[in-house]
Formats: C-alpha cells, structure tokens, sequence
C-alpha cells in the first residue's frame, strides 16, 4: 500500500464531491447557514465536510471501513496491536486507557509529576493511587523522572498493584528508561501504561529516544496533535501484547469518545500518520536540525543556559528529546514567565514558561526560511530582557507528597463545604489544584492540606503563574471535606 494512501480522508472528500443535500446534523448544513466570518476563516471545503457520524464515513464507535483502515494503518506505523484515534484529546486517550486497563479498587504506581488528566482518569475508574515523588534537580529547578529501581522497590513493598503510570518524555522532552520499567512492572504481573503527549515522533530516527511501545509498554497515549500535523485536539492511544484486552480498551475508548465526533479532527489524524509513514525519519530530522540551530542560538546569549544530553543519567533520565528546547533564564535575572511575556510583545509565543526556565516546541515545520531570523529576534529579546541588577529569584519546590486519606473517588463524591484556603491546614481536600503548565498536581481530592502546600501555592501565584482546576479566583478559598 502506497505511504501517502490516507482512507478516511479520500472518503471525505468523495463525500463533498457528491454534493450530498444534508437534512440531518450539524445545523449549520454544510456550511449553507454558517456564520459569515465563520465560513471566511474555516473555507467552504471545511464546512462542506463538517459532518457527524456519517454512514459513508464509517462509525468511530463501531468503525468497519475507512476509519477502521485509518486506524489499522496507524497501529502498523506505530507498532501496535491496535491504534485508536481520539478526537477528546489526550486527555480522553488517557482515560480510556486506564479505564481499558483495570478494574474498580485496583492499585495504580502514579509517579506524581503525572498529568492532571491522570487523576481524572483514577476518579472515573475507582483506582487506588499509590504515588511516587521523581527526582528533582535544583540547577534547573526541574522534576526530572523516576527510576526502575524505585518502581521495583514500590512494588516489593506492594504487590498488589495490578498497573503503572508514567509520564514519557515529559513536557521538558527528557525520557524515562522505559525498557527497564517496563521489565520491572512486567516481572511484578502488572501493567504499563504511558503518557506518551509528547511523544509521537518517537521512534522514527534513533537521533530522539525510542518510542514507549518499542521500550516494552503495554499502551500509549500520545498527542499527535502535539508535535505532528494533526489539528489541535488530535491524539492517538495505541496497545500491544498480551496484557491488555483490545475489545475491552475499544469500548472504554467508546465511552469516553463524543457519539458527535468532527471528522475534520479525525481527518487530520489519518493526514498526520500519512505524513510520517512517508517521510517520518526524514520529518523529525528536519526538527532535530532546526531545534539545533535555535540551541546553539541560545547558547550565543551571556547568562542563558540550555538543557541538553548532559541531563542524561540524572534522577531517571534516560535520554532526551532535543527537539524540546529548554532555556533557563535566571542567569538574565529574570523569571521565565518574564520572558515569556517579552517574547509574546515580541510576536513569538512559547510553548510553557515556569519560573525559571522557557521551553521552546520545535517540530518539522521550523526547518523554514523564516526560522533563522525568529532564533536571532528570540536572543535578542532575552538579551535586552536582561536585568542590570541582577536579582535572586526564589523558586518554589513542590511539597512532598500530601498524606492521602480518601481514595481521589471518594473524595470527589463526598459532600463539600468552601473554607478560606489559609484556614485550610489539616483539612481534606475536594479539589485537585495544578499550576499550569506542566499540570503537575500539588494536591488531589482526598489529600491532606498542608502549610507547606498553601506557602507553595502562594508561592506560585505571586510568580504569576495560572492555576487550573476548579479553584476560586487566586485560591481565597477551597473545597474541602465537609466535617
């Protein structure tokens, strides 16, 4: 079959060339009633196919033809038993993957510098978490990965944890050591599972670290919305061998999956494996070489420092995905979300900033004409950003692990009461509070409030820093357990 073969979308446009008249859903009929400014942005070739569950177009939640063939192309790009596409985002590719994965009062190994779809996921499965705190390097103030021995040591101490969750590589694009996690949580008869977000280049050129699957994983959840040419939302969950049922994981993906699905999402991910089966090796090299040049860029600029392969070996990490840039500005005397908003005046928006460091999210598309001249305006930005004085910038490290006192399940159903956050000390929480990004959790539902969690988060918002989850307006107050 030819690389460029892409199923779903030859049927999309098959189905706009036939000028179907379309008494059925979406309202706006094909873009006939769409708004004006609408129809101007998207193109009438958009709206055209701007259909939901279309018998012609195949049934994400029974697929038998082009969706079907979509996918199973994608589980032969990515070496997987199974391939799903997930138009929820990976958000929803996590839960359906842990969902598909356990049962109800199970144990689940959660390094804590998971995702906060992660505890989503724990919630609507009924899981037990057991967490473990990674590594954490000062120079970087970065939490860095966790290690096989850690995990081994873990799962000694309890045997019935029947799954393990790690986040590989993370925001940061540095790798934990998949393959000897994976020969760990195997030897203990549990279950691999990967947040792969970051992700789905792997794999395809040995000059970034391999892919989860390749490493011995049971499942992967990835973003191919993320560093590939899907659209935003567009992820994938892919399983393989034994340890997983694939019906089982079919349907849990069925649950968490809208019955309206936008075949332009799908579309686009049978677009985006179309584009690596063709030329993926030669479309992450092309990332690579532009990541290079805005690396050595960086470097050029007096008081900022690059993380690079020297972080290998340290607290976990095992290798590291050069395409993600990291640039800790502390040397400039400034903090990274400072930058950030230099940079943003400047016309150039990052992918994350905290408070020490911006991370910069190269892909194939930055191996442009272009890019030499926006390196060259970034360091020059950061240059002149510099602070003369230059200040010492207190960063926050996360709290130790809160003592958990309901599993996040309980904790979510149980009746609540709003207290002030500062009066909260000793109380458990109903809340998960995050900063975001990377997302990491500071605390769960269930978890005990400490005072070293209310100074971090005090902390982290006079850095500016945003908080997600269902929290008041600068965390005045917080949901607890009502007494």
């Amino acid at each position: 079959m030819l690389p460029n073969y892409k199923p779903l979308l030859d049927a999309m446009e098959k189905y706009r060339k036939a000028k179907v008249y379309p008494l059925h859903t979406p309202g706006h009929k094909g873009g006939r009633g769409a708004d004006a400014d609408l129809s101007a942005l998207l193109g009438a070739k958009a709206l055209a196919v701007d259909v939901s569950l279309m018998s012609e177009l195949d049934d994400i939640h029974h697929p038998t033809t082009y969706i079907k063939e979509a996918q199973n192309l994608a589980a032969d790009l990515y070496g997987a038993d199974r391939s799903f596409f997930a138009p929820n985002g990976t958000t929803g590719a996590i839960h359906a993957m842990v969902l598909g994965a356990l049962n109800p009062g199970d144990k689940i190994l959660i390094p804590r510098n998971a995702h906060r779809s992660v505890v989503g996921a724990v919630i609507l499965a009924g899981l037990k978490p057991v967490y473990l705190l990674p590594a954490y390097d000062e120079d970087w103030s970065l939490s860095l990965q966790v290690t096989a021995k850690q995990m081994a040591e873990v799962m000694d101490r309890e045997p019935d944890i029947k799954g393990v969750l790690i986040t590989s590589p993370n925001y940061y694009g540095m790798a934990a050591d998949v393959k000897a996690i994976a020969k760990v949580v195997h030897g203990h008869g549990a279950v691999l599972l990967v947040d792969e977000a970051h992700g789905p280049h792997l794999g395809f050129s040995t000059m970034l670290p391999p892919s989860a699957l390749q490493s011995g994983a049971d499942a992967a959840a990835q973003s191919t919305h993320k560093i590939l040419g899907a659209l935003t939302q567009c992820s994938m969950l892919h399983i393989k061998g034994s340890g997983i049922n694939g019906d089982h994981m079919a349907a849990a993906m069925s649950l968490v999956t809208t019955t309206s699905p936008n075949y332009l999402l799908l579309g686009s991910l049978d677009g985006a494996r179309s584009q690596m089966a063709a030329k993926g090796k030669e479309l992450v090299e092309q990332a690579v070489k532009a990541a290079e040049k805005l690396r050595r860029t960086l470097e050029s600029v007096q008081g900022i420092k690059v993380l690079g392969k020297e972080i290998i070996g340290k607290g976990g990490v095992a290798d590291l995905d050069v395409t993600k840039v990291t640039a800790n500005v502390q040397g400039l005397g400034i903090t990274g979300i400072r930058a950030g908003e230099l940079l943003r005046k400047a016309g150039i928006a990052v992918e994350l900033v905290d408070p020490a460091n911006v991370l910069f999210l190269v892909t194939y598309a930055d191996d442009n004409r272009e890019f030499p001249e926006i390196c060259q305006r970034i360091a020059a930005v950061l240059n002149q950003g510099r602070k003369t004085e230059k200040a010492s910038l207190t960063i926050p490290r996360l709290p130790d692990i809160p003592e958990q006192k309901l599993i996040p399940r309980e904790a979510f159903f149980a009746q609540g009461e709003t207290i002030a956050f500062a009066q909260s000390i000793g109380r458990i929480s109903k809340e998960q509070i995050s900063f975001y990004p990377p997302g990491i959790p500071v605390l769960v539902p269930g978890e005990i409030i400490t005072k070293e969690i209310i100074a971090y988060c005090r902390s982290m918002l006079a850095l500016g820093l945003p908080i997600s989850g269902p929290v008041s307006e600068n965390l005045a107050t917080i949901e607890v357990i009502k007494l």
